[in-house]
């Protein structure tokens, strides 16, 4: 299904191309890079999980195993 692919595009343009002049292509590419890898797939809240940053959930989750040992 492309609604997923396309909700991301459009917040990927919105939050970030859009508000950016890049001088060239490379500077561009590593923008994009750096925004999904650092940002949207890390520290993004996402409502898929609760509002919550995948990172806060990765913490949680180690937490967990802790306590269960």
């Amino acid at each position: 299904d492309n609604a997923v692919a396309e909700s991301f595009f459009k917040t990927l343009k919105t939050e970030m191309i859009y508000h950016n002049k890049f001088k060239n292509q490379q500077e561009a590419k590593t923008a994009i890079f750096e925004y999904i890898e650092i940002w949207y797939n890390r520290r993004r809240l996402h409502s898929s999980l609760n509002y919550r940053t995948p990172y806060q959930i990765e913490l949680e989750f180690y937490n967990n195993l802790k306590i269960a040992a």
